[in-house]
């Protein structure tokens, strides 16, 4: 059974309940496997030797996580050896219609729809509403996490900029 925090975050200013750990940097990235386009399975093992920008966002059809998607596709084709992966519990054909419609190419869509894996293990997964919360998670190539944010808010913005600041920071070492 999963950690339960409650009041951990709000969502339209209500409190709700997060399932997992509270992932800090510094911790060795917990594993999770979860769809990507074409069904196919994507686990922590996928990206290793790589760095990681994970942005999570609750459903990809609401305006702050559109805004967000949009914001880190532009910035992953200026991070040099950086993955940006966004992770939701939306189908893998929903977030596929939506990135075609859009025109996002440089980010890594990845659907937990199915068991909620990555939000157990990333502390993300909203119980009551059964959605991700807004979280920043930037894994380093050896899948330590070397930075991360809970948007307090779920309908609040990230901070970008520290989110790509921590990722260029990691490929760079």
């Amino acid at each position: 059974m999963a950690t339960e925090r409650q009041g951990a975050i709000t969502f339209k200013g209500n409190p709700v309940t997060l399932l997992g750990p509270e992932i800090k940097a510094g911790d060795k990235a917990p594993d999770f496997t979860v769809l990507a386009a074409g069904l196919k399975p994507y686990s922590l093992n996928n990206g290793t030797g790589k760095v990681r920008l994970i942005s999570v966002v609750p459903s990809i059809d609401t305006g702050v996580c559109d805004t967000q998607t949009r914001r880190f596709n532009e910035e992953a084709a200026k991070l040099a050896n950086v993955e940006v992966l966004t992770v939701s519990v939306d189908l893998p054909f929903a977030q596929g219609r939506w990135c075609g419609a859009a025109g996002i190419e440089n980010v890594t869509m990845l659907s937990d729809h199915r068991d909620l894996s990555f939000g157990q293990a990333f502390g993300v997964a909203i119980k009551e509403l059964r959605l991700l919360a807004r979280a920043i998670f930037v894994l380093d190539a050896e899948n330590n996490v070397t930075y991360v944010e809970y948007v307090s808010e779920a309908t609040n913005h990230p901070d970008y900029e520290k989110a790509v600041a921590a990722a260029k920071e990691a490929a760079a070492n």
